[in-house]
């Protein structure tokens, strides 16, 4: 599926303060300092026992390249695949891929070391070098498949023997200290061109009000900041861009319902969410409180999920069940917001007659997640939606809003996923830095990005 969403990218996303470019040249050079307050155990894209964030996805594009990419109207890009084409039954579908790139250690990009990539990633799939493209057949129809080729975790990467990783994007690994700090080199040999950056340096777990600090200090030129600060960035003058809101957050439960009366406790809680209340007081008005998995800027017809708490309904719900056990929530610890959601949670459920106690750790009956949609193909970010909450989801491809929603319909009301409301991705800058701007999916668009020498 694509659904056309410049408009609604338009009039959502992009600035909230940024001062205007200036006229002067783009200049090579320079160094710039970032921070964030995520933390980064591994940079290989197939590593899926880190989950998807806004910082993971733009740190992946800086270092390594898809076959396509995806713009912000779901349109398919060449990128290391210069063409592509499918059978009619979208089974077999085979990408050229581009001639004289290099990875970051010197060796050629060639279709084997790019099929041997797409394998590491997606075991399942099969995946053929074939002259001098990459072929992917499957048993059913995959019409999606340039989309999902797309996602950040498709990279291509070149992995060594000594369990090093090269990738041919526009900055390669100078340093590598895991959870804290990555510091990049802009690539010489970038098919595309050299970036302006020399380097990049990238500070990771620090705190919000830190990172504050340090931009105020001059000792940062970049920082990421989670999207319930947008607003508050916004009316602190500071030089500030967001993302369209492509953050969930939402409760997960481990497992289905087991059976009716537990179908219909997970119906009284979700009536019981004070939506409007979460994103007004605590979130002062960022993001969007919302009742669907996906956003209502991407799909237009998010209003038709209910938002509003209905208490009265939730507490007639819980009395249809003669007994009920507590839930417990696990929630990150250090998130700050997913803590007093988790609290926040609980209050309302205890209104409904429901028991909900917020655990840090250990197992849990569900979680209170952050889940970056890596895409701006709605379907593709549905199928990761249901990966990640461990529901059967339709492949994407080929849907239109109808079929969408009726997918979106159906695993909502398994009540496996609860949505909560959508964040963008916020981040300040430094008036130093210029071509940059927040990107659909990520304010990590540094390609093109160059700092304009301090005034004397």
């Amino acid at each position: 599926m694509q659904l056309t969403v410049c408009k609604l990218l338009a009039a959502s996303s992009l600035l909230l303060s940024l001062t205007a470019v200036s006229e002067t040249r783009p200049q090579y050079g320079g160094t710039l300092r970032a921070a964030t307050s995520t933390t980064l155990t591994s940079l290989d894209p197939a590593d899926r026992s880190q989950r998807e964030s806004f910082a993971r996805d733009g740190i992946t594009a800086l270092v390594f390249d898809t076959l396509v990419t995806c713009d912000s109207a779901a349109r398919v890009r060449p990128s290391l695949a210069t063409s592509w084409e499918n059978s009619a039954d979208n089974k077999r579908w085979r990408f050229r891929i581009r001639r004289d790139v290099s990875f970051h250690d010197g060796s050629m990009l060639t279709p084997e070391t790019a099929a041997a990539s797409l394998r590491m990633t997606n075991p399942s799939w099969n995946v053929l070098a074939e002259a001098d493209s990459v072929m992917i057949q499957s048993d059913t129809p995959a019409p999606a498949m340039p989309a999902m080729l797309a996602l950040p975790r498709n990279a291509i990467v070149k992995r060594n023997a000594d369990h090093g990783i090269a990738g041919t994007g526009p900055f390669r690994i100078s340093d590598w200290q895991p959870a804290k700090k990555l510091v990049l080199a802009a690539n010489e040999d970038d098919w595309r061109g050299r970036p302006f950056l020399d380097g990049i340096e990238i500070e990771m777990g620090r705190a919000n009000a830190e990172q504050i600090a340090s931009l105020e200090a001059g000792r940062l030129a970049l920082v990421e900041l989670p999207g319930e600060m947008g607003r508050r960035m916004s009316l602190s003058g500071h030089n500030a861009a967001a993302s369209p809101a492509m953050e969930l957050v939402a409760i997960i439960f481990a497992r289905d319902a087991q059976g009716p009366d537990d179908l219909t406790l997970r119906n009284a809680l979700a009536l019981s969410l004070d939506r409007a209340s979460i994103h007004n007081v605590l979130l002062q008005g960022a993001g969007d409180s919302e009742g669907g998995i996906l956003p209502g800027w991407m799909t237009g017809y998010g209003s038709l999920f209910p938002s509003q708490a209905d208490l009265p309904r939730a507490k007639l719900l819980r009395q249809q069940v003669r007994s009920a056990a507590t839930w417990t929530l696990k929630y990150d610890a250090n998130d700050p917001l997913l803590r007093l959601l988790a609290e926040r949670i609980a209050l309302s459920a205890k209104d409904a007659g429901l028991s909900v106690k917020p655990v840090s750790e250990g197992a849990a009956d569900a979680q209170l997640l952050r889940m970056t949609l890596p895409s701006t193909d709605a379907g593709v970010d549905l199928a990761v939606v249901a990966e990640i909450a461990g529901v059967p989801a339709p492949a994407p491809g080929n849907m239109g809003v109808e079929d969408l929603y009726a997918a979106e319909q159906h695993i909502l009301a398994a009540r496996r996923v609860i949505p909560l409301l959508h964040l963008p991705d916020v981040c300040a800058a430094t008036k130093q830095l210029r071509g940059w701007a927040a990107a659909t999916n990520s304010c990590w668009q540094l390609a093109d990005a160059w700092l304009e020498p301090a005034q004397p």
